[in-house]
């Protein structure tokens, strides 16, 4: 990982919010993502191959569900990044309105299914 592709990665708003929400929530699904961005999943997944391909995130299988963190071999510079993006970003839209339609989501991964 270098300082441009962190960059360029994080310039996508789309990208930027699922960073942000990962930084926030520790793991999620694909369908969490679709859920919080309101956005298909088809373009979710694209947008998390890039990110997994850069190793910004890591995917682990469980059952059906394909589940996302930050990837913890990321160096320690761009690590401090992603949670200083965070904590300044949390509370300002849409990055808050994401962590609420989170938060509403019924059923999710963690509990029993989810579509």
């Amino acid at each position: 990982m270098t300082p441009e592709s962190l960059f360029k990665l994080l310039s996508d708003p789309t990208r930027l919010r699922i960073a942000a929400l990962l930084a926030g929530k520790g793991e999620l699904c694909v369908c969490e993502f679709t859920q919080a961005l309101g956005e298909s999943q088809p373009k979710v997944s694209r947008h998390l191959a890039l990110m997994r391909e850069e190793r910004l995130v890591t995917a682990r299988r469980q059952g059906t569900w394909m589940h996302y963190r930050i990837d913890p071999q990321l160096p320690g510079w761009a690590a401090r990044i992603i949670e200083c993006m965070h904590a300044e970003l949390r509370r300002q839209p849409p990055f808050r309105q994401d962590a609420g339609q989170l938060k509403r989501m019924g059923e999710r991964p963690g509990s029993k299914s989810c579509a």
